[in-house]
């Protein structure tokens, strides 16, 4: 769910995150993943932004994943096997804080083999940063710097007077999607109208998504599908198939409780784990 968004944001926005990545507002024109002419690993995940003078490839993440230096090395090489002579910028952007060490590598290296990328950690991120375009508005409440209400009354008051009502609208409900990471509902709600934002492309997206599933509790519960959608792939990629039984246990959790699961698992190294994990919790 939270990289969806980030995604809808840089493919929407690509001139603002260029204004922050590259320091200037490259125009930028959406790739697909099978212009690598390779079936992807992580097309939920992968951005790929081109320019005459640079390919951008950017991941959003919430929680540390032990894959992605692998991942990036490997996708590396199918930009280079399709663009040899671009200029190429990888980066991963973290949404969260913690205080796992894997959301501070930089490489990937095996014999023989070395590659390296970018890392920025938006919680250690001037918040002014964020402050400078649309489309960079909704990351603010991720970053270092201010209260977070103080960020989030500022970031609304920004978005209030943006003139073209759909870019209003994408930019209020991507913020209180991304603000859902460290604030809890009702804050967002008092903060950010959501009348405001039921037209916008995202939020409807979200809404779609929840009903079919069979949900009718609106953005929390699309929130909380998106969550367990994100820890269910994790353990998929990591064991296999997951026993239903397993699945549905997990299905029940809370966000919250997702939220965790999702960090914990980085440290199971059999189903027998994840059972524990579920009974203690």
């Amino acid at each position: 769910m939270y990289d969806n968004v980030c995604k809808f944001l840089a493919e929407n926005f690509s001139a603002d995150l260029a204004s922050w990545l590259v320091g200037r507002p490259i125009a930028f024109t959406q790739l697909s993943p099978t212009e690598l002419n390779v079936e992807p690993i992580r097309a939920d995940s992968l951005i790929l932004l081109d320019s005459p003078e640079l390919l951008l490839h950017g991941e959003f993440q919430v929680k540390p994943d032990s894959t992605i230096p692998a991942c990036m090395a490997n996708y590396r090489l199918r930009i280079y096997n399709r663009f040899p002579t671009k200029v190429v910028r990888q980066v991963v952007i973290y949404l969260r804080p913690t205080r796992s060490p894997l959301v501070r590598e930089t490489k990937f290296e095996i014999s023989g083999l070395w590659h390296e990328f970018e890392v920025i950690r938006l919680w250690e991120q001037p918040v002014d940063a964020f402050l400078q375009a649309p489309g960079l508005l909704p990351f603010a409440i991720l970053a270092n710097g201010r209260k977070r209400l103080e960020v989030l009354r500022q970031v609304a008051n920004q978005a209030e007077q943006i003139s073209e009502a759909n870019i209003r609208q994408d930019v209020m409900a991507a913020s209180a999607v991304l603000a859902g990471l460290v604030l809890d509902t009702i804050s967002i709600r008092q903060i950010l109208r959501s009348e405001a934002m039921r037209e916008s492309v995202i939020y409807q997206n979200i809404l779609q998504e929840g009903e079919q599933r069979g949900e009718q509790r609106g953005l929390q519960r699309g929130l909380q599908q998106g969550e367990f959608t994100l820890v269910v792939k994790q353990l998929k990629r990591k064991f296999g198939n997951i026993p239903t039984q397993l699945a549905k246990t997990i299905q029940q959790l809370s966000t919250a409780q997702l939220e965790e699961l999702g960090e914990a698992l980085l440290d199971f190294t059999t189903l027998d784990d994840l059972s524990s994990w579920l009974r203690q919790n």
